[in-house]
């Protein structure tokens, strides 16, 4: 029997938790491929999944990770428009097909959606089986370890910015942690929209590379007001737009810094979730605050050519191998990655 390896949580806690585990090679049912994984991207997502939310009841066990990039190596019965040798990214979000949702475009929307590796079994293991429709052709021009970097943060900007704030050209976007996964992801899409964009980032050597993205602004949130120099960039109007997913620790200062008729748009809140806000500020300046959680499908194979263009590229930190897991997450709590890490089986 071939045996692959996997990373599963069975219990909630620490590194110690992140379990290096065979199971048999899975064999795709009706309407599945199976992929010969490369590279699996690593999220915030996945710490997580491995630490617990109150509140929040994870499947478990259950094998981690939502992004993936690999081969495919075997198709179930009925499988078109998808065949044995193809390189493919592995599209995180599954949802029913079927329902008004999904035909509408909206799958993220569906009541049977789920993120792989947060609520059905993930991409970190050396082959994964997954619907046909969560897969597509991986950008010629990215690597393996590249492409396993764009899923699951590029979709969330993407969806946060075009749809649901709907940000233009010729308006100005502020970007939390502009060297985080979704971070530098929607820097790069305000910038394709022709938005100028301000960027966080702690420390000179971050902020330095968020520039390169490229940023109009960059501001060191360690050593400045970040509040006060959005006011000072923007002449003390605010920004249209703000890209919130840190949560208690700048929700405040978010809803300060937009303009009258401003919009924040949120997908996170890895700083906590409850937040103080006045509603006299709220309806005085006519602000919108958004939620915003992933995206469509037909969204994120649009991303991937822009990838295949060359106008979006990935920020890979480094690729560590699959043993390594629990170094590549301690990194990610840790803040140290200077872009997205990935491992490798």
């Amino acid at each position: 029997m071939a045996i692959i390896r996997c990373v599963v949580v069975r219990q909630h806690g620490g590194f110690d938790q992140l379990l290096l585990e065979e199971r048999p090679l899975p064999t795709p049912a009706p309407g599945q491929v199976r992929v010969r994984v490369a590279a699996i991207g690593l999220n915030h997502l996945d710490t997580w999944v491995r630490r617990g939310v109150p509140g929040h009841e994870f499947p478990l066990p259950l094998i981690t990770s939502s992004d993936g990039a690999g081969v495919v190596d075997a198709l179930g019965a009925g499988v078109n428009g998808v065949k044995e040798g193809d390189e493919v990214v592995i599209l995180p979000g599954v949802s029913c097909g079927i329902c008004e949702a999904c035909q509408n475009g909206v799958d993220q929307l569906c009541r049977h959606y789920h993120i792989l590796g947060e609520s059905c079994d993930g991409t970190a293991a050396e082959a994964v089986c997954v619907p046909a429709a969560n897969v597509a052709p991986k950008p010629k021009n990215l690597t393996m370890p590249e492409a396993a970097c764009v899923g699951l943060v590029f979709l969330t900007a993407w969806n946060m910015l075009v749809r649901r704030a709907e940000l233009r050209a010729g308006e100005t976007v502020l970007v939390h942690a502009g060297l985080s996964g979704v971070g530098a992801a929607a820097v790069q899409i305000a910038n394709l929209l022709g938005a100028r964009v301000i960027a966080t980032a702690g420390g000179a050597r971050k902020c330095e590379l968020v520039r390169q993205l490229p940023a109009w602004q960059v501001i060191d949130y360690v050593a400045k007001d970040w509040v006060a120099e959005v006011r000072a960039l923007t002449g003390k109007a605010g920004v249209d737009v703000v890209f919130e997913h840190t949560g208690q620790a700048t929700f405040a200062g978010s809803l300060k810094s937009l303009a009258r008729g401003g919009r924040v748009v949120t997908c996170g809140a890895t700083t906590g979730g409850n937040v103080a806000i006045s509603l006299h500020a709220v309806f005085f300046k006519s602000l919108s605050i958004l939620g915003s959680t992933m995206g469509s499908k037909g969204d994120l194979r649009q991303i991937l050519r822009l990838f295949d263009q060359g106008r979006l590229r990935p920020l890979l930190d480094r690729a560590l191998p699959l043993a390594q897991v629990g170094e590549a997450h301690r990194a990610l709590e840790e803040r140290t990655a200077l872009g997205k890490l990935v491992l490798t089986p």
